[in-house]
């Protein structure tokens, strides 16, 4: 029987190669942002807010429907079609109801996100929008019947029409234009008055050239909808979708918030600034985040399965550990390599904000160990103590961010993250202990976090001048990190 670790190791590198692609392509494109096409700190604002309700709207448009077809996909009694014809038939018809509504009061909405002539923003989302949920679930299933090629080459034309159009309007059209030249291009492709509109253009296109390819997986729903079935999946994705929102309003409220709350005191462009620094700054805590998107892709079909075979509980464990051995490594090396990492981001009035990223990269750590706990409520069908726990975080954040924006900025919004993230994490803990307990090497992930938080620490005190040394010393500390752990895992002979 091959090791499902190496099965877990081998689909998150399938699955998540193109997660990671697209979001490294979509990182490198902020230098393009910030410097060839060189937005302001509000420009870039705006890209943060509105992106930050699109979060928001997916999980609401999707409501916990892609984990609740790997479980009835996966169950012996149900016929997988019908699952996936009740469950594509369900989000088309949600979907097409909000596409809609966004079309008939597209104005009054945009007079809300203070955008009172930027109505089209609105159309633009909601189709962006409307189409990624319903296609979350042809994607689910090109997962769960292991069609990796077909889910890669879908997600690789959805990335690179969209890194490519960015590349065309903002690295292209938009220098030429600058320069007072013109040609046909120009003068039938590109706008000025747009702006960062063509972000959210090149997204909406891609958007749809992804549903099209899609729409053969689509078309093959046709086996009949089950009202009964859905009730059923629906009463079971509930408190996911509760769980699911809170933890966007966990991600993202704090964007929201700023403006809210600074709108009125500070203006508008020192409001949108912050937003736009804030965000850039937190594209640099986006390499953990990476990993943990990309893991995660494989890692929910792969529990599902494997809560079959015995000693599912240990493989649970060592999967945690080694989780948090790759978030510890990649915390030490952004944190000691940050002078270096922080050049992605070419204008340097962003840097201002830098002071946030070891903070998000905690928080993301205690984020991606607690979606590796949440196991414990999906595999024994306790998911409403998904939606407390979301819940309780969302609580956290707000009242945080409510106490503290007003007095730190976006400062206060990071450590309202970390410290919601980490109390999700320990009461998740505390919860599993009772329903679902998994026997947790915690020794080892105490050693790894710990030593990799005080090499960390150690850099700031030694805070060395010259750049030689301190780059030599902060190689040296990465190897040893990296010596203790082959040392302690290396009699494991298991393929991290």
């Amino acid at each position: 029987m091959a090791n499902p670790l190496k099965k877990l190791a081998g689909q998150t590198a399938i699955y998540g190669l193109t997660s990671i692609i697209g979001r490294l392509l979509t990182w490198f494109l902020v230098p393009i942002y910030l410097g060839v096409a060189n937005f302001t700190t509000d420009q870039y604002g705006i890209i943060t807010e509105m992106y930050s309700y699109v979060a928001f709207l997916v999980v609401l448009l999707t409501y916990g429907m892609e984990t609740a077809y790997f479980r009835y996909a996966s169950l012996e009694d149900q016929e997988a079609k019908k699952v996936y014809t009740t469950v594509i038939y369900s989000l088309i018809s949600t979907s097409f109801l909000f596409i809609v509504g966004a079309f008939l009061f597209d104005q009054s909405i945009a007079n809300w996100l203070k955008y009172p002539n930027n109505k089209e923003y609105v159309t633009w989302f909601a189709i962006i929008v409307g189409l990624d949920a319903i296609s979350s679930i042809p994607m689910a299933k090109l997962r769960a019947d292991n069609k990796a090629i077909k889910f890669v080459a879908v997600n690789f034309a959805n990335i690179i029409v969209f890194v490519g159009l960015n590349l065309f309007f903002l690295v292209y059209c938009l220098p030429k234009y600058n320069a007072g030249e013109t040609n046909w291009l120009l003068e039938n492709f590109y706008n000025p008055n747009i702006g960062v509109g063509y972000v959210f253009i090149s997204n909406l296109i891609a958007v749809i050239v992804k549903f099209v390819l899609l729409l053969p997986e689509i078309l093959k729903a046709r086996y009949g909808f089950d009202y009964k079935l859905l009730k059923q999946m629906f009463i079971y994705a509930l408190p996911l979708l509760v769980f699911g929102l809170a933890g966007i309003v966990n991600e993202t409220i704090d964007r929201v918030m700023l403006k809210g709350m600074l709108y009125d005191t500070i203006g508008e462009k020192e409001t949108m600034s912050q937003i736009g620094i804030y965000g850039a700054c937190y594209k640099v805590s986006i390499i953990i985040t990476l990993f943990i998107q990309a893991f995660r892709y494989a890692a929910e079909p792969f529990f599902f399965a494997q809560a079959k075979e015995k000693g599912a509980k240990d493989i649970y464990a060592k999967v945690m550990t080694y989780f948090v051995i790759v978030c510890a490594t990649i915390f030490l090396g952004v944190m000691l390599y940050i002078d270096v990492i922080k050049y992605f981001i070419p204008n340097e009035a962003f840097w201002v904000g830098l002071k946030v990223v070891p903070i998000l990269l905690f928080a993301n750590i205690a984020l991606g160990i607690y979606y590796n706990q949440s196991i414990w409520y999906k595999l024994s069908g306790k998911t409403k103590f998904g939606a407390y726990i979301g819940i309780f975080g969302a609580a956290i954040t707000i009242i945080l961010n409510y106490i503290w924006i007003p007095k730190h900025g976006y400062i206060g919004s990071a450590w309202a993250t970390l410290i919601c993230y980490v109390s999700m994490m320990l009461l998740s803990f505390i919860l599993s202990r009772k329903h679902y307990p998994i026997k947790y090497d915690l020794p080892k992930i105490f050693l790894y976090l710990g030593t990799a938080f005080g090499l960390y620490f150690l850099s700031l005190y030694l805070n060395l001048d010259s750049l030689l040394l301190k780059y030599s010393v902060h190689a040296i500390m990465v190897f040893v990190f990296l010596g203790l752990i082959y040392f302690i895992e290396r009699p494991k002979k298991v393929v991290i």
